[in-house]
């Protein structure tokens, strides 16, 4: 694993220097053979390594440090990085503390991929965290035992930066989301707060809480404040765990029932650009459905009885009628049972009753799938088949992040 990138003050050793001591390899000093070569050509190069063989490449000797350095590979490698199958990181709070792992899904070689522990700088300040999501190359997690967004980290580089603290209410409930906007090339945290108030009757004898939304914008001059929106338009589901970001917006799903004049189970969106709340079409009348991204795009995982799942994807964003069904699988909640169905942490309100969340599509075609409780399977839809995805040294209760392994820090443009 690498160490951080954040610039030294000049009173500080050199960050080479730094680096080794932190990572305990030393950094060879003979030239290495890289310099005759041309920059473009080498760049080229890197750019088709995954992030594991880029991250140990640097240590290989001075020039290629400098190489892994350049300004420039950030943003080449990443679009590589976005078509390949993904980096999976598995959050895991059992049986003590909070861990991330990784490991780089390989079809061709997927079995012989070993898990891998990531270090995080901050465990001793923050050891009970929550992942809010991934963006980018990026992760932001917030702490559990306090509902607040705490930091925002490359697990790769270790590049990580500590979020403000934010206003608290007693008794709150908080949803969260972490995206970019590729128009203003800006990232930005949302922390959607419920908290109750004296109770008020409505005609239906129902309270409902009163709520705030704050904005943090990351890397600009009033990223030391959180900004305050007012109140939510609409009741959100505080105990999904899908937010989903696609096109700029992040998209929850309401509470069920007629809360916020909403029927049903809704799709609400969050624009980062403007910083407002719009409505989204699902793709059928259902409220059993949980949000993901396929291939680009938003997309809906509909359960409809009987062990049969519809995977919808909304080919042109934000337009109805491109709603188009990708997937049926049959069996879905039947193909596995988790061996270990306790309630711990991370498990204890996630996802409600859903038994399966669908994590991706892989670059063969074939539907990654999680089991509640901590079980990968894949499914082939041509073969209507299903199998056990196991790699070595997987933990044995976790949540999968599906993330992209990339050089990304928050002042890194990012073109699409």
């Amino acid at each position: 694993m690498g160490s951080s990138f954040q610039d030294e003050p000049r009173n500080k050793k050199p960050k080479l220097a730094d680096e080794e001591e932190k990572t305990g390899i030393l950094i060879k000093n003979h030239p290495s053979g890289f310099e005759i070569l041309p920059r473009d050509l080498l760049l080229d190069v890197l750019t088709r390594l995954p992030i594991s063989s880029l991250m140990q490449f640097r240590f290989v000797s001075r020039s290629c440090h400098a190489l892994s350095h350049d300004p420039e590979l950030p943003r080449l490698h990443h679009p590589t990085a976005a078509k390949s199958d993904p980096i999976l990181v598995f959050h895991c709070d059992y049986p003590i503390r909070n861990q991330l792992y990784f490991v780089g899904y390989n079809d061709d070689h997927g079995g012989d991929k070993i898990v891998r522990k990531i270090s995080t700088p901050f465990c001793r300040s923050m050891p009970e965290f929550n992942v809010v999501g991934s963006c980018n190359g990026l992760l932001c997690l917030s702490d559990s035992l306090y509902g607040d967004p705490v930091y925002v980290f490359n697990p790769f580089t270790r590049n990580h930066i500590e979020l403000p603290k934010s206003k608290q209410f007693q008794d709150q409930e908080v949803v969260f989301g972490f995206g970019f906007h590729p128009l203003t090339n800006e990232y930005k945290v949302v922390r959607i707060v419920y908290y109750r108030t004296p109770r008020k009757l409505t005609r239906n004898n129902r309270s409902y809480p009163k709520s705030e939304v704050h904005v943090l914008t990351i890397g600009q001059q009033d990223s030391n404040t959180w900004r305050c929106l007012g109140k939510v338009p609409y009741q959100l589901d505080r105990q999904a765990k899908e937010v989903v970001a696609v096109n700029g917006r992040l998209h929850f799903v309401s509470r069920p029932g007629r809360l916020g004049g909403l029927p049903g189970r809704t799709i609400v969106s969050f624009d980062l650009k403007d910083e407002q709340f719009k409505l989204v079409s699902k793709p059928v009348n259902r409220s059993n459905y949980h949000l993901a991204v396929i291939e680009g795009c938003l997309a809906a995982a509909v359960s409809c009885g009987y062990g049969k799942l519809e995977i919808w994807v909304m080919k042109e964003y934000d337009v109805k009628e491109s709603w188009v069904k990708r997937f049926d699988i049959h069996g879905a909640y039947l193909a596995k049972f988790p061996s270990h169905s306790h309630d711990y942490g991370i498990w204890r309100k996630a996802m409600h009753e859903k038994m399966v969340r669908v994590l991706c599509v892989l670059k063969n075609g074939e539907i990654l799938m999680e089991y509640r409780g901590g079980s990968l399977v894949k499914y082939d839809p041509k073969w209507k088949e299903f199998k056990d995805v196991v790699f070595h040294g997987m933990p044995k209760l976790f949540q999968t992040i599906v993330h992209v392994g990339s050089l990304n820090w928050t002042h890194t443009p990012i073109y699409n």
